[in-house]
């Protein structure tokens, strides 16, 4: 393996003028590095794009469909297969500005993840962490020289330095499988890099976001704004609202939190406590918007096969597991008592806040907050279990 030598991991559906112009960013730099291509069930010409191609260095892997594999399985598939000891996280919708590869290896070490700084097109809020630059939302209507002139000319500070995480992100592959990658509970995508994001962190990983190492974003084109998806530019697909929906819920099952980070992206990690509801008088619509937000909650019997009957298919989580009858033994750290009866928005806002509430307690024992009586039986607490412990599809 060459030590100054990256493989650009670029997973792909439908998005062949993307990558078209991605493959050109990369193949524009001085260095040529090693690409990789995921080819995700694409049925826009992809593959015979590739297969036409004539670049012999090419590596590519080829999911035949006709469902897609989604970017958590396809981003680990293609981390395996790299040839380098560097890999980079790269999006089919993201074009290289000239020397990014040289601006992000002089800050890359092991231990350390280093990420571009995206130049995007007013379709997002901006944000202190990124760059909107108008050069196009669209690749009939972008100017690749134009953008690259503008990445030459510009005066970026080599020493801004920045502690965000976000794609495109470049590591050591050795650090990347020593956590084991991306958890399959977030498959096929949304929500992954956030929970990546964090296990990175608790691992003590460093982040640094140097601002002279520049990627063009045409943002979100893998599913939300995916024309093949039923998106557009600015406007999301049913297919990203479902499985932004769907893992979210997900996010919140295994972490206790929303995502949670700093205004320049860096993660912000709260204590995961081992935490039971105990659910009186409820119906099915409360345990739906209570249960992502425990690990155990106790209710009615009547109500679990039906809920589970309906929520099964958004996790692989063991439902059965989670949803215990009213009576079961309680072996929870943490009891939080529910009367749905009683039960306010205030009180919803305490539950999304719980781990901050039991953390700034900091003592055992028992109150209560609005209508909701709380045990505290033990702190401990279970986040760095979360780094290596994830989530395989045994359905």
């Amino acid at each position: 393996m060459e030590n100054n030598k990256i493989t650009f991991v670029i997973p792909s559906r439908n998005n062949l003028e993307f990558l078209q112009l991605a493959y050109k960013s990369i193949r524009d730099l001085e260095t040529k590095h090693e690409i990789l291509v995921l080819n995700d069930a694409s049925t826009d010409g992809t593959q015979e794009w590739i297969n036409n191609l004539g670049d012999d260095d090419l590596i590519v892997h080829h999911n035949p469909g006709p469902e897609r594999i989604g970017i958590v399985g396809m981003f680990d598939k293609g981390i395996e297969m790299a040839r380098t000891e560097i890999i980079f996280a790269f999006h089919a919708d993201m074009v290289a500005a000239p020397n990014l590869d040289k601006h992000i290896l002089k800050h890359l070490e092991k231990g350390t993840v280093v990420s571009a700084t995206r130049v995007e097109p007013p379709l997002h809020p901006g944000g202190p962490e990124k760059i909107i630059q108008d050069f196009g939302s669209e690749v009939e209507n972008f100017n690749m020289d134009k953008f690259y002139d503008w990445c030459r000319q510009t005066k970026f500070s080599s020493g801004q330095v920045t502690e965000g995480i976000f794609a495109p992100w470049c590591m050591y592959k050795e650090d990347f499988l020593s956590i084991g990658g991306h958890d399959e509970l977030f498959a096929p995508q949304s929500r992954e890099d956030s929970d990546l994001f964090n296990r990175f962190h608790l691992e003590g990983y460093k982040f640094k976001q140097p601002w002279d190492a520049l990627v063009y974003h045409f943002t979100s084109r893998g599913s939300r704004f995916n024309k093949h998806a039923g998106g557009a530019p600015g406007q999301d697909s049913e297919e990203w609202k479902y499985t932004n929906t769907k893992n979210m819920r997900n996010f919140v099952r295994k972490w206790g939190t929303l995502v949670k980070h700093d205004d320049l992206m860096k993660p912000q990690v709260l204590p995961k406590y081992n935490v039971g509801f105990i659910l009186k008088n409820a119906d099915s619509n409360i345990l739906a918007g209570l249960e992502p937000w425990c690990d155990n909650i106790y209710v009615d019997p009547k109500l679990i096969e039906s809920y589970i009957e309906i929520e099964k298919s958004n996790t692989i989580l063991d439902l059965h597991q989670r949803i215990k009858p009213y009576d079961n033994k309680k072996q929870n750290d943490i009891l939080v008592e529910i009367d749905k009866t009683k039960f306010t928005g205030q009180d919803y806002q305490v539950i999304e806040n719980l781990s901050e509430i039991i953390q700034d307690s900091g003592e055992e024992g028992e109150f209560e907050l609005g209508n909701l009586k709380i045990t505290i039986i033990s702190l401990k607490t279970y986040e760095k279990k979360l780094i290596n412990e994830k989530y395989r599809n045994n359905r």
